[in-house]
């Protein structure tokens, strides 16, 4: 009964309240944010909720999976073709190369920004060294969260502007979209690289089983893509469970964070398949009422010592850093040519808003060692104001409504 208590405190704090203050506010800040930071104040201000079972049993298994969800259908975004509205060709279309090497752009420049300065400066800070990995992969780390842009919290955004500004709006998803997939295997790659040399020996059969189970997994997906267009519903229903603990699993077995695994779980299945599911619908579930279980409870992990005025500066040097490098690598080279200048400002607005991506990878690495305290943090409150911020800055940048439509 207690575990029932406790569980109830948990919905009460993390997610009725937020979603309370969220509503009050007419939606001012997205509600990602809201349940971290109150995690955040809740550890910063040390109240001692643990003494009402705060973070409790169920409600932590209840926001993991929450988020192991939001994950899987981040990878199903991968097929849902945002830009593919009505409104879509007021904007001249990017040819796939082009999209490809805007987004490798968007992506490679405040990366490469962002890594140098956490190597040259924030790594040298008090307390931000990794605990558990070399200085560059603490820097790749840093430098990749600064260069993440949020898929899932840019559809909610993107849906709510203005028809004048949804052509903008659905180019940036089409750069989002494949920056997500790199987010996913730059984290991969560094959680390889922070276990070195040891990261291929001493595997055992579980190892090559998994490796088994991804492959089986694409070769499926490739395979009903050609030959299973059009599959009983369910059919699909069962198959969305079994990929999404089977790719959890493989990639937790390769040493590597669950969520990846659930991400490319998603991405595997058959497009066909997933124009069937309601992505929209579940994500929104999840996003509102589970996920904040998870965000709240991040935001409690943080060291409330970790909290200090040079890491509040930082966070703001951060900030700074994230929303100039973007646009600035946007506006350089834009996902497709013929945009004004405000449309590329107004793009590369969108794409800096961090959201759930950017947590969801921080804390990923944090778990690993692969970001201190301090730097996830920073991290962190990164997160929080640069999506806080994207509305307000993509009304500032992008061009003016017509008067007529106003």
């Amino acid at each position: 009964m207690a575990g029932i208590t406790a569980l109830l405190a948990d919905i009460g704090l993390f997610v009725l309240l937020p979603w309370v203050f969220w509503r009050l506010t007419c939606k001012v800040l997205p509600i990602v944010v809201l349940p971290i930071l109150l995690g955040i104040l809740l550890a910063a201000w040390h109240v001692p909720v643990e003494q009402i079972g705060i973070p409790s049993v169920y409600g932590t298994n209840i926001g993991w999976i929450a988020v192991l969800v939001l994950a899987f259908t981040a990878g199903l975004e991968m097929w849902q073709h945002p830009g593919d509205g009505p409104s879509a060709h007021a904007l001249p279309q990017p040819g796939l190369w082009r999209l490809l090497t805007g987004a490798l752009v968007a992506l490679g420049g405040p990366f490469l920004v962002g890594s140098i300065l956490a190597d040259t400066v924030f790594l040298h800070l008090p307390g931000w060294a990794a605990p558990q990995a070399a200085p560059w992969i603490s820097a790749a780390s840093i430098g990749l969260c600064i260069a993440v842009s949020a898929l899932p919290v840019l559809i909610g955004v993107v849906r709510e502007l203005d028809p004048a500004h949804k052509p903008i709006g659905q180019l940036a998803l089409k750069l989002a979209v494949v920056d997500d997939a790199a987010l996913w295997v730059g984290l991969a790659a560094l959680q390889f690289a922070a276990r070195g040399s040891s990261a291929l020996h001493g595997w055992t059969e579980l190892e090559f089983l998994a490796v088994g189970l991804l492959v089986a997994m694409a070769a499926a997906g490739n395979w009903a893509s050609r030959h299973f267009l059009h599959p009983p519903t369910w059919v699909i229903w069962v198959t969305v469970p079994v990929y999404l603990a089977a790719g959890s699993w493989a990639s937790m077995q390769l040493g590597l964070h669950e969520l990846i695994g659930a991400y490319f779980a998603g991405a595997l299945m058959p497009p066909s398949w997933v124009r069937r599911l309601p992505v929209e619908e579940v994500g929104s579930f999840a996003l509102i009422w589970l996920a904040p279980l998870f965000f709240g409870h991040s935001g409690m992990k943080i060291d409330g010592d970790a909290l200090t005025w040079p890491s509040l500066m930082a966070s703001l040097a951060l900030v700074a850093v994230s929303i100039v490098a973007k646009i600035v690598a946007v506006f350089l080279y834009p996902p497709t040519s013929g945009l004004e200048p405000r449309q590329k400002l107004g793009v590369g607005a969108l794409l800096q808003c961090k959201g759930l991506m950017e947590i969801v990878a921080a804390t990923i690495l944090h778990q690993k060692g692969m970001l201190s305290e301090f730097a996830f943090a920073a991290l962190v409150m990164l997160a929080v104001l640069s999506t806080a911020l994207t509305g307000p800055l993509f009304r500032l940048l992008a061009p003016p409504i017509p008067r007529e439509q106003a």
